[in-house]
């Protein structure tokens, strides 16, 4: 869990470090694996992390001509299924706060033929520079533990969406207790082993590991969203709860 920002640390991975420290870090580790980035989550996925972002793509409710947020974004694979659901006319805006990876976004968008209505931008989602009530509907996707201020950024993006609008905050949760050993001794031993083998970065997968255990169960998350003042908040659990889909809408 973050800490109180008042108390001057939070956590990185399992580390305890200076609260402005965290996002400095965050961003070395992606700047790290955003070259092999899509290739290790399907090698750690088995590919499972596709079929998670179209059960999430499934629950935009977006139609033609409306406009969503995709934060934190990255490479932008829930991006590019929203670009297609609202059409030409429609505009999906990509942002993540990390440049090298919305490099790699963008070049990917470009690439599928998605580029009359989407836009890239620089952000942090703590603070997102739009206007309030802007999208029909915000995601995020395997971007909320990396956040410093996790309960700013749930705040930031309610108050871009429209009255009525969604927020989907796709995330590793906490799996079943009947697969948690299993999934320990992956995510422990056989994560950090692909990031050495694949990527060349042992320590930025053990990270990436450790970011899990320290990110809200779904109950504290589901919490958290109705403290930003989300309403109708609710939580699909896939894969046993290895991920979690919360969603809320703001009214």
């Amino acid at each position: 869990m973050t800490h109180d920002r008042r108390a001057g640390t939070t956590d990185f991975g399992f580390q305890e470090v200076p609260w402005e420290e965290k996002a400095r870090r965050v961003r070395g580790v992606f700047d790290s694996v955003a070259d092999r980035y899509d290739l290790m989550n399907d090698l750690m996925s088995a590919g499972i992390h596709r079929v998670w972002k179209r059960f999430t793509l499934g629950l935009t409710g977006l139609r033609p001509g409306q406009r969503a947020l995709d934060v934190a974004g990255g490479t932008g694979d829930l991006a590019a299924g929203m670009a297609r659901q609202v059409g030409r006319h429609g505009l999906v805006v990509l942002t993540d706060i990390n440049a090298s990876m919305l490099a790699r976004g963008r070049d990917r968008l470009i690439d599928e033929g998605l580029v009359g209505n989407v836009q890239v931008v620089q952000a942090n989602a703590e603070c997102l520079p739009f206007a309030d009530a802007t999208f029909d509907c915000v995601t995020i996707g395997f971007g909320l533990r990396n956040v410093t201020d996790k309960q700013a950024a749930l705040a930031s993006m309610r108050r871009v969406l429209k009255p009525g609008g969604q927020l989907l905050v796709l995330e590793f949760s906490h799996p079943i207790p009947a697969l948690r050993p299993l999934y320990d001794a992956y995510s422990f031993n056989v994560l950090p082993l692909l990031g050495r083998v694949v990527a060349g970065d042992e320590a930025s997968y053990r990270y990436l590991a450790e970011s899990i255990r320290r990110h809200p169960d779904q109950e504290t998350l589901l919490a958290m969203m109705r403290e930003a003042g989300l309403e109708d908040c609710r939580y699909h659990n896939l894969t046993g709860g290895i991920v979690a889909v919360h969603r809320g809408y703001r009214y």
